[in-house]
This record gives C-alpha cells, sequence and structure tokens, in this order.
C-alpha cells in the first residue's frame, strides 16, 4: 500500500425552529470581514447553537437522546420524511441518529452507487462551570471565535452536515447515491451506537467508505491555512488503571511504605519517559509533505523523520517543540486521573491512577503494558486494563476519494496541499474500519494545531473557519454524489 500512498501525494497542489423555503441570498448580518452570512449560515448557526446547550455527557444519558431528537426534528422541518431518520441505540436510554438521503440512478431508478457514511457524533467530555470563563452549555460568538462545549469535538460537524442536507434539499438536489448521515451517541466513552451499528445493523449504514467530521481538518500557521488533513488512520485507545495498596493504619503512626507516596514514585518515573520514536507509513508522509510549506530547521527536521530510519535528533526537536508533533512520532501515556484515601486522619489503603495510553498503528497494547510495568518499577503495583483495545489499518487514500477533496481544496485555498494525517486520538473510525468500511477524517476546519482546546477549558472554533468548513462540507457532498 505504501507505493500506492505515495504515488497518488507526489504532486503538491499549490437550535429546533421549523425551517420553510430559506433561499441562499445573503440576509443582512454582517460576519465582521467586509462578507455577508446567508441564510444557510444562519440557519447552521441555529442548529449549533441547540446542539451546544444539550449537556449530552455519560452520565446524562437523556440529554444525548433529546439531542438526538432535536437532530431529528430539524431534518423533518427541513423537508424528510420521518421514515428515512431513525433513532436507533443498543441501549434505550441512548439515541444515535442514521439519517438517509435517498439518490436515485441519474436515468432514474434506484441508485446503481453505494452509499456513503457522513460521521459525526453527539455526546461531549462534560465541562464544569467552575474551570470555564463563561457557561460551557451555551455557544458564544467573541473575538472571531465559537466558544462552548462540543464546539470542536464534534458538534460543529452534525450542524454542518444537517444544514447541508436540508440546504440541498431546497435546491432541488438529487443525489446519484444515498448520503447516509450517522450521529453517535457515545463516541467519547464506549463507542457502543457504531458498533451496534456496523455489526447489528449494517443494512441501515452499510457504504462504500466514510467521512468522518471528527477527524482530519486544516493547519493554520501564522494565522493562514497552511496544510489540509485527511485522517487515513488513528492511535489505538487503551486505558490502565494502576493501583498501589497499602494495610493502611492511623495517620498518627506514618510508616514508609506508603501507597500514595509509591504510586506517585511510579508516576514520576512514567512521566520522565518516552517511547520509541516510529513513523508509519501515514506519518511519514505528513512529515514528508509538510515539510514543504515550513522553513528553516524545522522543514529540515520534517525530512529526517520521514526517512526510515527515522532521525532521532530530529524527533526530538519536533516533539519538545509541539505536543502534536510528539503525539505522532511517539506512543503515549499519561495519567489523567487519580483518587487514593479514605479518611483525613487513615493512611491510604489504596492510591489509584488513570493511564491513559495512545498506542501508534502496528504496534502490540501487549508491548505498550510489559514496557508500562517496566517504567513503573514496582511489582507490588497492580497494572490492569480498563478496556479491550481495537486497532484498525490505515485506510488506503484511492484516487476516487482524492479526486474529490483536492480540487475543493484547491478552489477554496489555493496552494494548500491535501496530505495524510494519523489522528493522535480515537474516534468511531476505528470501528467503521474495521467493518471493511475505509474512513476518511475531513472536518475541514482550520486550527492552529498547539490550540487545541476539545476536551479542555473553553474549547472554541473560529467562527471564519467554521464557516468556510459549512461550504466546503456543501461541494464535497455534491462531488460524491455526483453534482
Amino acid at each position: 500500500m505504501k507505493s500506492c500512498l505515495a504515488s497518488l501525494l507526489i504532486v503538491v497542489f499549490s437550535g429546533g425552529g421549523a425551517h420553510t423555503e430559506v433561499s441562499p441570498v445573503t440576509a443582512a448580518v454582517n460576519l465582521g470581514d467586509g462578507t455577508q452570512q446567508t441564510d444557510y449560515e444562519a440557519l447552521s448557526k441555529e442548529i449549533y447553537a441547540e446542539l451546544v446547550t444539550f449537556r449530552s455527557i455519560a452520565d446524562m444519558p437523556e440529554n444525548v437522546k433529546a439531542a438526538a431528537e432535536g437532530v431529528k426534528q430539524q431534518l423533518i422541518n427541513g423537508g424528510f420524511p420521518a421514515g428515512d431518520i431513525q433513532i436507533v441505540s443498543p441501549h434505550p436510554e441512548l439515541g444515535s441518529v442514521v439519517a438517509r438521503f435517498r439518490g436515485q440512478a441519474r436515468g432514474g431508478g434506484p441508485p446503481t452507487k453505494q452509499p456513503v457514511m457522513l460521521m459525526a457524533h453527539l455526546d461531549v467530555v462534560d465541562a464544569l462551570r467552575s474551570d470555564w470563563e463563561f457557561e460551557p452549555f451555551e455557544l458564544r460568538e467573541i473575538d472571531g471565535y465559537f466558544y462552548g462545549r462540543g464546539t470542536d469535538d464534534n458538534k460543529a460537524g452534525i450542524a454542518h452536515i444537517v444544514t447541508n442536507f436540508i440546504r440541498l434539499r431546497d435546491e432541488g438536489y438529487v443525489p446519484d447515491r444515498d448520503l447516509v448521515a450517522v450521529f453517535t451517541a457515545d463516541e467519547e466513552t464506549s463507542s457502543d451506537s457504531i458498533k451496534y451499528l456496523v455489526r447489528e445493523r449494517r443494512d441501515l449504514v452499510d457504504s462504500v467508505f466514510a467521512i468522518n467530521s471528527d477527524a482530519g481538518g486544516g493547519e493554520l500557521f501564522e494565522g493562514a491555512p497552511n496544510i489540509f488533513n485527511v485522517q487515513a488512520a488513528e492511535k489505538i485507545y487503551v486505558t490502565f488503571h494502576i493501583t498501589a495498596t497499602n494495610p493502611g493504619g492511623h495517620s498518627s503512626r506514618p510508616r514508609p511504605d506508603n501507597a500514595i507516596y509509591e504510586l506517585t514514585m511510579a508516576l514520576a518515573r512514567l512521566s520522565e519517559f518516552t517511547f520509541p520514536v516510529d513513523v508509519g507509513e501515514v506519518a511519514g508522509l505528513y512529515f514528508e509533505r509538510s515539510s514543504y510549506f515550513m522553513d528553516g530547521l524545522p522543514a529540515v527536521d520534517m525530512r529526517a523523520v520521514a526517512k526510515q530510519p527515522p532521525d532521532e535528533a530530529a524527533a526530538a526537536r519536533l516533539s519538545s517543540g509541539s505536543p502534536y508533533y510528539n503525539a505522532i512520532l511517539h506512543t503515549t501515556c499519561v495519567a489523567t486521573r487519580l483518587e487514593a484515601g479514605h479518611a483525613d486522619n487513615a493512611l491510604p489503603q489504596t492510591a489509584q491512577a488513570t493511564v491513559n495510553c495512545r498506542v501508534l498503528p502496528g504496534q502490540n497494547p501487549d508491548d505498550v503494558e510489559a514496557i508500562l510495568r517496566e517504567v513503573i518499577g514496582n511489582e507490588q503495583i497492580e497494572v490492569a486494563r480498563a478496556n479491550a483495545p481495537t486497532g484498525s489499518d490505515p485506510s488506503p487514500l484511492t484516487e476516487e476519494i482524492m479526486n474529490v477533496l483536492e480540487p475543493i481544496v484547491e478552489e477554496m485555498w489555493p496552494g494548500v496541499p491535501v496530505i495524510p494525517t494519523m489522528s493522535t486520538g480515537a474516534t468511531d473510525g476505528n470501528y467503521v474500519r474495521n467493518a471493511g468500511i475505509p474512513v476518511y477524517g475531513v472536518s475541514a476546519i482550520f486550527s492552529d494545531p498547539d490550540d487545541s482546546r476539545a476536551h479542555g477549558k473553553d474549547e472554541r472554533v473560529g467562527v471564519k473557519e467554521y464557516y468556510s468548513a459549512q461550504e466546503f462540507w456543501y461541494r464535497m457532498l455534491k462531488r460524491l454524489s455526483g453534482g
């Protein structure tokens, strides 16, 4: 597959209100950069704002299901038959949306082309009001950014797909294949919904390939579009519980063998450890192609790590300067949660840390666990997996997908190259790839790769970048389906 990927990339290309008969004329809303907001941008913001208001977290499944019902109603208001929009879930308290935009062959009759799946997710990681500058579950537009939990991960994707379904239907557009939107309910936790759909309800979602709004996207360099990433691979997600135990006792009689101390010393060793550099096919192409659009030593280092074997010193410089590059070049394991002790006046009997590892494609999680145990260096500390990891092979970047994406990128951002990337996080796409359906991450939202706020404080997306991505999805959906 390496020669195929390389040959394709050798050339670097220089809310909830009712909706009725919206026309694509501009409305009297100024975006602040001299342009006017179209009615469909206004509709998109309305849908976006409504989605953000739902605190659709794992502990509140009723909110996830309510968000699903809201999306369904938006599509019905936009003219789609209720029978083509289903809320499906292996868990009755949840609900994923599967919406079908039906196509037909150009000469009439059922389409002869296989459907394309369009992916996003309804659920978010929780956000605490005390951590944020303002209410996280309310869309705010401030200084050129949309703020709110899920603005990036991943409610923008839902708003873009729903809005463009409605826009295309308003225009009387008939695709030459079915477009199947899949908005899952538990991507941030178990991903049970997508597993269920590809295994038990394949009839609803079977597709020739999938476009995932939860990955990929563009990179800004000094505020300007620089690289358009297409996610073709992603890391494996595996979490460990690291537990130190002790008989405990009264806090007035401390001893050297303290569970909290033992655990923190183990975590300190982990914090100082770096997994070996491993540059796979997709990552190598990413660095090689990206180097042409960088200057100075970073460009030299990118080319050096793209070679086999990769240059270790170059990898160290790239990693120290960018958490994103570090995550592309290494498997990573990081402590994300701590719990210890049971009383203020008692020695701790248990101290536990949650350590989340993101394993590079092609690496064995068993080997990662063995290294983790070695780094901890204490046989009395228990290391247990909290989930069963699932890996998948990269999706091939075929001419069918590249011939759709590259012309649109050139139209909208002249000179910006389309480059394959590996996602450092995990998405539902992993399970779709495992089901034999290639997945391509194409959020189309440009952002600073070192200012990612997904899952963090004050999550945000650029307003201009949000609307540009919406237009990209409009053009992409048409090119994918004969328009």
